[in-house]
């Protein structure tokens, strides 16, 4: 295990929450942009460590026998000693569909019975039956809702989270979700990174008329920008859903507005999306199932994050192979989300995700944990500020009932964390919580 040393300043700093004591903090040190290759396996781990901020700001870390030259504390810090355990950033997911009305069980047993997602979409069920669900349901019951959802990532100790819209697919029910969105990362402690999702599917009024639909979503575009409801814009480029030309139409008309661009790509069919999205520089290519070597290339040399989703695919039942150890081995950054949706992954918990992809897809435990943290940042738009534990990020932390950080991949369906800090105040304690 490499040891990193820790970061001082000449003088000593002031500090309002202190977190010491860890067997192994996990600082995620590295360089700028997101980690590849060899960096991705660096965790920047200090033994017997704290982590120390102010005003929700890191200004600290090291080892504990340097703490008292470096820091001083306010009368009324906090402090938390974390008695050998795991102490690693919070947890980004880069990719959730969080806000939505009903649920689709139904379709998972028809699944299970051999049914296909596209049969069940032609037969009026996946996104469009959500979409219906969605429409109906009220601003309030929805931000109950997805406070809710909210709360159990916490508890997983997701900390900051893409959220999509995208189950309105027209113009008011898509400023709805937007709006819970918004609401929702103003009283929520989780951060919330809003994408507006209107490319998700063609809805029924619109399923003889393609281009006016596109045209559609384009002109939903500049109210949302003008109302700053999103910061990216993402298309669904798949079979069955938006192809090449409609979605490299919707992506530069968004570019050229000012929007972030993510893509839904080559998850169910090659088409291609993953070479747009590095062309037209998207922040993240999401899915990649059937991605070519073409595509792999394109993203080995970009800035693009390729965001993969385990979860998803182990749903479904199709499970992907070693695609994970292609891609970084091949150099992708490369990072994992939940997929959170009503339809194809009703699971909210990131360590599950590090199990799959480190079981199913070839991760090691090194390269899981810089893909829920520093990459999935990048992935989110927001790296070199969450995602690491170094002076200048968030104080975001997870502490982990567990004294070594591949514990937390190896204990499959446990949830091993035991407390979470966001901006420096503790927000999820599991003893508390569970009264």
């Amino acid at each position: 295990m490499r040891e990193y040393t820790g970061v001082f300043g000449a003088e000593p700093v002031l500090a309002d929450c202190l977190v010491t004591g860890a067997g192994q903090l996990l600082t995620m040190k590295g360089g700028p942009g997101p980690k590849r290759g060899h960096q991705a396996r660096e965790l920047g781990i200090l033994e017997d460590a704290f982590v120390a901020s102010r005003g929700g700001s890191v200004v600290a870390v090291g080892p504990v026998r340097e703490l008292w030259k470096h820091v001083k504390l306010t009368d009324d810090a906090t402090v938390i000693d974390a008695r050998g355990k795991v102490v690693s950033p919070g947890l980004v997911d880069p990719h959730t569909h969080l806000v939505f009305a009903g649920w689709r069980f139904d379709e998972y047993a028809e699944r299970c019975r051999g049914a296909s997602y596209l049969e069940i979409a032609e037969k009026g069920g996946g996104i469009l039956r959500t979409v219906k669900d969605t429409r109906a349901a009220s601003f309030e019951e929805l931000v109950v809702r997805t406070m809710g959802f909210l709360d159990e990532m916490l508890s997983f100790g997701t900390t900051t989270c893409e959220a999509k819209s995208g189950y309105g697919l027209e113009l008011s029910a898509e400023l709805k979700q937007l709006r819970v969105i918004r609401h929702c990362d103003m009283n929520h402690p989780v951060d919330l990174v809003p994408t507006f999702l209107g490319a998700h599917a063609v809805p029924v009024e619109y399923r003889h008329d393609r281009a006016s639909y596109v045209d559609r979503v384009i002109e939903m575009l500049a109210p949302i920008r003008e109302m700053r409801l999103a910061t990216f814009v993402d298309v669904f480029c798949d079979e069955g859903s938006f192809n090449i030309r409609e979605s490299e139409i919707i992506l530069t008309c968004a570019r050229d507005l000012g929007f972030g661009l993510k893509i839904h790509a080559d998850e169910l069919a090659y088409t291609g999306a993953t070479e747009l999205g590095c062309r037209l520089g998207a922040t993240s290519c999401d899915h990649l199932l059937k991605i070519s070597d073409e595509g792999i290339r394109k993203l080995s040399g970009s800035n693009t994050v390729a965001v993969l989703l385990p979860a998803t695919s182990c749903f479904l039942g199709k499970v992907p192979g070693l695609l994970g150890r292609k891609l970084l081995d091949s150099g992708v950054a490369v990072a994992l989300g939940t997929d959170f949706n009503p339809g194809t992954c009703t699971a909210m918990s990131l360590p599950l995700c590090m199990t799959l992809a480190c079981s199913l897809l070839g991760f090691s435990p090194e390269e899981a944990f810089s893909a829920v943290t520093w990459n999935a940042a990048y992935a989110a738009g927001l790296g070199g500020k969450v995602g690491g534990l170094l002076p200048g990020f968030q104080m975001d932390v997870v502490i982990f009932d567990s004294g070594d950080y591949r514990e937390i991949p190896y204990r499959f369906g446990t949830n091993l964390v035991d407390m979470v800090i966001k901006r420096g105040k503790v927000v999820y304690h599991r003893r508390k919580n569970a009264r």
